[in-house]
């Protein structure tokens, strides 16, 4: 799957600059990504997927970044839930209660994935952000199942996902927080077309309109509650899964500088030389910090020193991605700077990573919290999720 990913890069590097350009959605890309079977990377063989750890997915990520980092970044969510789902083995369906009906419809998402269906997530809300204990939409059991109500913002690729993950407080318990796995086709869901943004523009991460009805099995886990337990004791696909992408997408500028340098004859320079020093150091860093944690996600997931490194993962992406290609724009001159010139649309995708949740600011306090000795997802002014 990392050789297939490989491969596929440089097609949707040919692709990107007008796919950003327009703000259109990389039909194309995804495509290519459900004939390569990609979609079912996470999904277990038994059923029909290919069965990859954390690790691999991150190595997947990283090489579709270097081709189109909106690509990757909507990737990371779709494998966000498919992950998410494939990983509740026997052992934590038994300790969260999970009943043998939400592991039957859990199998059928998953098998449809590995058929190409393709999931989104419809978490962020205006005003809340990622935080799962803030969310304004709420939902309420009804006959049969569950009422879902209320609006998502930053939904990538809305509009074309086959189904969205959607996080609801309880209308009655607030402190009572589930996820739902809603068909794109549900009667009462809409898209706006709202997203018209700095960078990873192709993502099409439009705003999403709920006031649907969904059956029982539409709660994920059978059980509802779960969404900010699994939020704080396995962290990783909710903060580090965008760490690869993002560390792709660095790497995809110190490629693109050096390019044109050379064609510009630059390379004479020492001082643009000690730019591109720096930043392949960086991006080296950054990238052996990620492959460290999904090590880690892989061999312990859940384990304390685990969630540090996940944390340590996502802060050094972000950082590292905006500093490095804000460096490399300057190496290259002006020139780059152009509307079209891959260093300037690397530069404006980059400028994202430290803005997506959780942002670099929340990651390093609940670094420095620990540091300290607390308890970084309950010693915080404002509550993490």
């Amino acid at each position: 799957m990392v050789a297939t990913a490989a491969r596929l890069a440089p097609r949707f590097a040919g692709r990107a600059a007008a796919h950003d350009d327009a703000g259109d959605f990389p039909t194309a890309d995804f495509d290519d990504l459900r004939q390569a079977g990609l979609l079912g990377v996470l999904v277990p063989p038994r059923l029909g997927g290919v069965g990859a750890g954390f690790a691999e997915y991150a190595a997947v990520a990283y090489e579709l970044a270097q081709g189109n980092g909106a690509t990757a970044l909507v990737f990371n969510m779709h494998a966000s839930v498919t992950g998410a789902m494939a990983a509740v083995d026997d052992g934590l369906a038994e300790a969260l209660g999970i009943p043998p009906a939400a592991l039957a419809a859990r199998d059928t998402l998953l098998r449809a994935a590995a058929d190409g269906a393709f999931y989104a997530v419809a978490m962020s809300e205006r005003g809340a952000g990622s935080r799962l204990s803030q969310l304004a939409t709420i939902y309420e059991p009804v006959p049969g199942g569950f009422r879902i109500t209320g609006a998502k913002t930053f939904v990538s690729g809305a509009g074309y996902a086959d189904g969205y993950l959607v996080a609801a407080r309880h209308a009655d318990d607030q402190q009572v927080v589930s996820q739902f796995l809603v068909p794109a086709d549900a009667a009462g869901l809409s898209v706006e077309r709202s997203w018209d943004s700095l960078g990873m523009r192709a993502t099409r991460s439009d705003d999403l309109h709920l006031a649907v009805t969904v059956p029982a099995s539409a709660l994920l886990g059978g059980v509802e509650g779960l969404a900010l337990a699994v939020a704080q004791l396995a962290p990783h696909w909710l903060v580090a899964s965008y760490a690869a992408v993002y560390v792709g997408v660095a790497q995809a500028a110190v490629t693109a500088a050096a390019a044109h340098v050379s064609e510009r004859g630059l390379g004479r320079l020492p001082a643009v030389r000690a730019r591109l020093g720096r930043a392949d150091a960086a991006v080296a860093a950054a990238h052996q910090v990620v492959r460290e944690a999904a090590r880690r996600v892989d061999a312990a997931p859940g384990d304390p020193e685990t969630n540090r490194w996940v944390w340590r993962a996502k802060l050094l992406a972000g950082t590292t991605a905006s500093e490095v290609t804000a460096s490399l724009l300057e190496a290259a001159g002006t020139s780059a700077s152009r509307r079209g010139h891959p260093l300037e649309r690397l530069f404006r995708d980059a400028r994202c990573g430290s803005l997506q949740p959780a942002t670099s600011d929340v990651c390093a306090d609940w670094l420095g919290v620990a540091v300290l000795g607390g308890d970084p997802d309950a010693d915080a002014a404002a509550p993490r999720w």
